[in-house]
């Protein structure tokens, strides 16, 4: 049998082995200066004034949304089509994830539908980056201004990605919330970053963080409601590790990324991720196809299997999970484009590292099990 093809695989080298002995050997494992040297280098990357490491994305969209004054009884209006954290960081805050349909190019949120869900209760707008493609941030902006609403950008797998403008996700102001889990672009393991350009928000964000200390960090007076959310010195000497070298990685997914779309793009019914249009470029975080309708996903997921091939389904709506049926009510066919993309959507190999071979052995695995054995370029 050939040799695996994970789904992901992190892009880690004696960069970040160096970085972290340092730290160990300091002595300072938290709250350090390879806190503050990260931050402020990661702000500079996506051209934000500020920026706050966090210990994860989902803790970064809690935090945020707390910032900005999302509270009981209010309503987020956001994308079903996202990893769940982005509709759970709401409901943390004891407000209501109120879902609108996504655009069935970029499976972003669409800037119409969620205007149609504002109602009086709605305080926030919570558009997501989805698979690394920018939203339409221009349009939400001219929404949140008729509205009177704050946003919070979910770019935990966008970063890299560009706005038509030329301005790179997390660069526009607003909270803009990072993930760093070991798939994505940059990894500290576990870890998140909000860039904004607020300092009072800063404060109140780096506070929340570290359990509520005030700002002279002293340990007997915490004078507002905290968390434990704060990043290592060793997770934060990872990050600037992996900052060194994040043109070039995100370079290398860009390349796996034009192989997958010449090795597949012979197979009849599948469809690809979107290409960059109009100016705005995607910052690759996964490779997610859409099989042709009537193939059992479960099924292909299973015949790559066998194949020594790792996939995924990705993503399920999250207004058909358990959890948010049961407490909302929802049901199918109420976001149609979001329930038809998500049902075909597949995740398949994809990291920095991926060589021509395995990129073809993918395509050529999967037109097999779609029985177009012919249609997979060599």
């Amino acid at each position: 049998m050939s040799d695996p093809i994970p789904l992901a695989r992190p892009a880690l080298g004696p960069e970040e082995e160096r970085a972290v002995l340092e730290v160990l050997r300091s002595g300072q494992l938290s709250l350090g200066p390879r806190l503050r040297e990260f931050e402020r280098a990661f702000a500079t990357l996506v051209r934000a004034p500020l920026a706050s490491a966090i210990s994860s994305g989902t803790a970064g969209l809690h935090l945020a949304l707390r910032a900005v004054g999302a509270q009981e009884g209010e309503e987020v209006v956001t994308s079903p089509f996202s990893f769940v954290a982005s509709a759970n960081a709401v409901l943390y805050e004891r407000a209501r994830p109120v879902f609108a349909d996504i655009d069935p190019v970029t499976l972003n949120l669409d800037p119409d539908a969620a205007e149609a869900a504002i109602g009086s209760h709605t305080s926030t707008l919570l558009p997501v980056h989805i698979f690394g493609y920018p939203a339409d941030m221009a349009a939400f902006e001219a929404i949140a201004r008729r509205h009177g609403l704050a946003i919070v950008e979910d770019a935990c797998e966008a970063l890299g990605a560009r706005h038509a403008d030329g301005v790179p996700v997390g660069g526009r102001g607003h909270p803009a919330v990072f993930g760093f889990y070991a798939n994505k672009q940059l990894t500290t393991g576990e870890g998140g970053m909000i860039t904004l350009s607020d300092p009072a928000l800063k404060q109140m964000i780096d506070s929340e963080r570290n359990q509520g200390r005030a700002p002279n960090m002293d340990w007997l007076d915490h004078d507002r409601l905290g968390f434990n959310y704060r990043l290592s010195d060793i997770a934060c000497a990872v990050g600037i590790a992996q900052l060194s070298k994040i043109e070039q990685t995100l370079a290398q997914r860009a390349h796996v990324a034009e192989l997958y779309r010449q090795a597949l793009s012979g197979i009849e019914g599948l469809t690809l991720p979107c290409s960059d249009r109009d100016g705005a470029q995607r910052g690759w975080f996964v490779f997610v196809v859409q099989l042709p309708r009537g193939v059992n996903r479960d099924d292909a997921v299973r015949a790559l299997a066998a194949r020594a091939i790792q996939s995924k389904p990705y993503l399920p709506a999250i207004h058909l999970m358990s959890y948010y049926r049961e407490r909302f009510g929802h049901r199918e066919g109420q976001f149609p484009v979001c329930e038809d993309v998500a049902a075909r959507s597949l995740a398949l190999p994809f990291f920095p590292q991926m060589s021509e071979g395995q990129v073809a052995r993918v395509a050529q695995q999967l037109a097999s099990i779609l029985g177009q054995e012919a249609a997979a370029a060599t």
